[in-house]
């Protein structure tokens, strides 16, 4: 276990009084890691900083479990003094302010997209026991459900659910139904816009004879404003009262905005937690259930898809509908390897696959990221970390996308800056 901690951390931490934290020293009982993702300069993150401080105090004073669970800060923070003045609040050891790129590897991985975040992962494997340890800190304040880890959906989900009719639903009839676990609120512009669509879409479904059903998880801010907007959707919702089950399953999949629409199949298991893009791409839903792509056309409702880590991006000179595909068929052997690879391991893949024509996004994308002109043109680009990799050849052939995406995966590139 430790030598999997120093290749996902380092070899040395640094805590609040400036000492050195050797990593193979965390190892022994060690089980769970929580990695806190946060700003000195962000409010939240300073709010929910002293509420971690107190839930980790607590935990390593009564907890049975105390040896089992450590923190580690994982800083955005862009001024060394704010960080070190930060980092004197917390009693858990942070990544040295220097290594940006270990902190862009570990943003990309767990694809945070928010900060305050604090993730569990496993401590021998890295894999994700819980997104949103937010609301683990929230609502388990003493620590008793220890280790957080994920619990089937059937039962977090499990209680009477509402129809806007006011008649109710037992969870149970869910059971052999594709489903969609929708997190919005009215007071959200963008999730209001989504409803209209995914009302339309909810109907082609259930018309084509798919056994096909979508919960409502709402984030308002009053009963009233919930009523208000459920009495728009004709599905079923978690009584707003029940605050806990709303929680638990926000805690579920880690929601870190809204509006996010969790796609399920009939055992429950994700099929996509795109499913807002999805929808909106997919108007006439001939695509259902919505399973993951291995390569995305860009466009203007995808192209969010962008900032959750490295992409790689194939431009080619396309106008028309359908000149896409021969440049689609060329990276799709790949881009399908990839994931399989991933899937197996239990792991999301590390690299979104898109090819892009010559429209206004992607005329937008080049300027943003100061791209050439050329096309075709193979890059990587990594948002969060405001990088980008260029293969400038004559022709690019799949064994070319292969070597580009084997030496980025193997941090063998050398990035330029966005």
């Amino acid at each position: 276990m430790s030598e999997f901690l120093v290749s996902l951390l380092g070899e040395r931490l640094v805590n609040g009084e400036k000492a050195e934290v050797d990593v193979q020293s965390l190892g022994g009982r060690l089980s769970l890691l929580g990695l806190f993702f946060g700003c000195s300069l962000n409010a939240p993150c300073k709010q929910f900083n002293g509420s971690l401080c107190e839930f980790y105090s607590r935990f390593k004073k009564a907890s049975e479990h105390k040896d089992k669970l450590e923190i580690v800060f994982i800083s955005s923070d862009q001024d060394q003094k704010h960080w070190q003045d930060f980092l004197q609040e917390m009693p858990w050891p942070a990544l040295p302010f220097k290594d940006r790129h270990k902190k862009m590897k570990l943003w990309n991985k767990y694809k945070v997209t928010s900060i305050p975040s604090l993730v569990f992962v496993d401590a021998a494997t890295g894999k994700i026991v819980c997104r949103n340890g937010l609301l683990v800190v929230r609502d388990d304040p003493k620590g008793l459900e220890f280790p957080w880890g994920p619990k089937p959906f059937a039962e977090v989900v499990a209680g009477p659910l509402l129809r806007n009719n006011r008649q109710t639903a037992d969870s149970g009839s869910l059971e052999g139904h594709y489903v969609g676990v929708y997190f919005s609120a009215h007071w959200c512009p963008p999730c209001r816009s989504l409803t209209r669509v995914l009302v339309e879409s909810y109907r082609t479904v259930k018309e084509s004879g798919q056994k096909f059903e979508i919960v409502f998880v709402s984030a308002d801010r009053s009963e009233e404003s919930f009523k208000q907007y459920f009495s728009e959707m004709p599905w079923l919702a978690v009584p707003y009262s029940d605050e806990a089950r709303r929680s638990r399953l926000n805690r579920l999949y880690g929601i870190q905005g809204i509006p996010t629409l969790i796609l399920l199949d009939a055992e429950g298991h994700v099929i996509t937690r795109q499913g807002r893009v999805e929808v909106l791409n997919d108007p006439e839903c001939r695509l259902f259930p919505w399973h993951p792509r291995p390569v995305l056309e860009l466009s203007e409702s995808n192209a969010v898809q962008l900032h959750e880590g490295p992409c790689l991006v194939l431009f080619v000179d396309a106008e028309e509908e359908g000149e896409l595909e021969p440049a689609k068929e060329l990276i799709q052997p790949i881009a399908e390897k990839l994931m399989a690879k991933y899937k197996a391991k239990e792991e999301e893949t590390p690299l979104l696959f898109f090819v892009a024509g010559e429209d206004d996004m992607s005329d937008s994308l080049r300027d943003y990221t100061n791209l050439p002109e050329a096309a075709p043109l193979l890059t990587i680009l990594d948002m969060s970390a405001r990088a980008k990799y260029v293969r400038d050849v004559e022709e690019i052939t799949p064994a070319v996308v292969e070597q580009f995406v084997g030496d980025f995966l193997a941090e063998k590139l050398k990035p330029e800056p966005i």
